[in-house]
């Protein structure tokens, strides 16, 4: 039976985002599901067309999320609930890939006509190549520590057996709704600041 040391590590390393998910739309309401309908598709359109201005590709403008919905009114009285008007909603995901331009297209969005902002992300395009540090970091902390235990129990570090990788998404970085709708309100500079890009190993050494 093969003597072996399995060791589990970690390492970090820190990029600058480069590009951020705007979360916005347009929220309108009508005296009919038809008029609701029709003011959310001309006002959305202006969004649209402005994100286009600004610099946005078709490509990178996605709709998330459509609905229309009753408006209720609840009486005091106990009363069956009253249907009031209509609500419609448009939501797009919208790529910022030059983040310079960030708080002029926030601004633009507001001036255009969204009412929603559920929040700014951020994210490092090459993040997978930028962990490739990581990875072999975490290998070498890997090693070190197989190589601490081995000398601890009277052996030597031999050929490795196994490596996996500790796969998790961890996504991009949100923006609190707060800070996102002052941006919005404020065309101030979003700071983008760092994102940490992490690589998990377990790897297994024979030992000798």
């Amino acid at each position: 039976m093969d003597r072996t040391v399995t060791v589990s590590a970690s390492a970090i390393v820190s990029a600058t985002p480069d590009q951020a998910t705007i979360q916005t739309g347009v929220t309108s309401e009508g005296p009919t599901a038809r008029e609701a309908l029709s003011k959310n598709s001309a006002d959305m359109a202006k969004v649209v067309a402005e994100l286009k201005t600004a610099g946005i590709e078709p490509k990178d403008i996605q709709t998330t999320q459509f609905n229309v919905e009753p408006v209720y009114i609840y009486p005091k009285d106990g009363q069956s609930p009253k249907i009031t008007g209509y609500r419609a909603h448009n939501m797009v995901a919208v790529m910022v890939r030059d983040l310079d331009k960030l708080g002029v297209v926030l601004d633009q969005l507001v001036s255009a006509g969204a009412n929603q902002m559920n929040g700014i992300s951020f994210d490092v395009s090459q993040a997978e190549t930028l962990k490739d540090a990581a990875r072999k970091q975490a290998i070498a902390n890997a090693l070190r520590r197989a190589k601490l235990y081995a000398e601890a129990a009277g052996a030597e570090v031999g050929e490795i057996v196994q490596i996996q990788e500790d796969v998790s998404f961890s996504g991009p970085r949100p923006m609190a709704f707060k800070q996102a709708r002052a941006a919005m309100a404020e065309s101030v500079p979003v700071e983008r600041g760092s994102q940490d890009l992490e690589a998990r190993v377990t790897a297994t050494w024979r030992l000798k």
